[in-house]
């Protein structure tokens, strides 16, 4: 029998240890046996897709106590989706022009928000407009702007604030689009954005959830909602819509209302201390070499407790890039978080599986002392 490992290597694909966290380019996260058992038995019969896509978003919207949801192929697709509904939601004919528009509807931003997956708000034929203050924003609002999208994310500038960006659309009659992928746990993040009373949501699924990596979900107000999902579900148009890309199996629409179902049920307090103990074994094991801060952090702008590696200035090892090179290089390749603060190496535990935060001190035992 075959196990995970040998599936990757007869592929010539070596497995790695992933303390980076949910990344795509590591394959995000580990589903639960529960959540691929129910993709297995999904994958046996055939049903109405529509009709399938329509309940499980009504389930992930009961879940997340939303008038509504959607289920999108990542969060990336949802992005295009909320993008194309803003759009839509002043000309509904326009579904079947996007993202070839006679005009380029605007969308604000704070300029400190910009980041690596904006240019999805773009892909609908939008323009990105930035501002960074209140009255540049009121400056730059026009016929033109359908939207004002929200990034929160690790490190990021919180901008003007969730409370004030939506305060100042309503002013303005503009639908506020959140983007919040990687925000799930904690869990009261899966809440905070509509109860402060965002017009859109969107969450990547593959990540803390434990979903299906393609998968992500939006909620939020009915009417838009429906404005996206008619972008995306094409049936019965006489033309593709633009999320006819971005369509999601049966098999991951079952798979990812488990997997939320799951998250909901699971302990996240121990969980939590799980990965807590860990960090606390790194740290420990790693303080007490010269030249080093070795933390545990567990901030707002971590996800989950992390061991932090700090380099002062009488360091004299290896520079942090160097490390995380020599760390992929060796068998099995560790990959370790990098940004954050400075050049700090931080040890992310969502993905690690019991026993590998013991081959991480030990490598890194050797790395940091030589």
């Amino acid at each position: 029998m075959f196990d995970a490992a040998d599936i990757y290597r007869n592929l010539g694909v070596i497995p790695v240890i992933n303390a980076q966290s949910w990344v795509t380019k590591l394959g995000g996260s580990r589903m639960r046996p529960e959540v691929l058992d129910s993709m297995n038995k999904a994958s046996q019969l055939f049903v109405d897709v529509e009709d399938l896509h329509h309940k499980c978003s009504q389930e992930i919207a009961q879940m997340c106590n939303a008038d509504a949801a959607l289920i999108t192929s990542g969060c990336a697709s949802a992005i295009v989706l909320m993008s194309a509904a803003a759009i839509c939601k002043r000309d509904e004919s326009l579904i079947e022009k996007i993202p070839n528009l006679n005009f380029r509807p605007e969308i604000l931003i704070h300029k400190g928000q910009r980041n690596h997956y904006d240019s999805s708000f773009e892909m609908t034929g939008a323009k990105i407009i930035e501002f960074q203050s209140e009255e540049q924003l009121r400056q730059k609002f026009s016929q033109k702007t359908v939207a004002i999208a929200f990034v929160e994310a690790p490190f990021f500038d919180e901008g003007l604030g969730i409370n004030k960006t939506i305060k100042l659309a309503e002013q303005l009659n503009l639908p506020v689009l959140v983007d919040a992928s990687a925000r799930i746990p904690p869990l009261e993040n899966l809440y905070k954005f509509i109860n402060a009373g965002a017009t859109l949501v969107s969450y990547s699924g593959g990540k803390g959830i434990g979903g299906p990596q393609n998968t992500g979900f939006m909620i939020g107000q009915k009417d838009y909602i429906s404005l996206a999902k008619r972008n995306l579900i094409c049936f019965d148009t006489n033309k593709a819509t633009i999320g006819r890309s971005m369509k999601v199996s049966k098999e991951c629409l079952v798979g990812l209302t488990t997997a939320l179902k799951i998250f909901l049920d699971t302990d996240q307090d121990l969980i939590w201390n799980t990965w807590k103990k860990k960090s606390e074994s790194i740290v420990k094991a790693l303080r007490h070499i010269n030249g080093l801060n070795v933390v545990l952090e567990e901030g707002v702008d971590r996800e989950g407790p992390q061991a932090v590696i700090y380099f002062k200035d009488d360091w004299l090892g290896l520079r942090p890039e160097e490390i995380r090179k020599k760390l992929i290089e060796d068998t099995p390749p560790i990959y370790v978080g990098q940004g954050g603060y400075d050049q700090e190496i931080n040890i992310v535990m969502v993905n690690l599986q019991d026993g590998e935060e013991d081959i991480i001190i030990e490598r890194l035992k050797v790395l940091l002392t030589e």
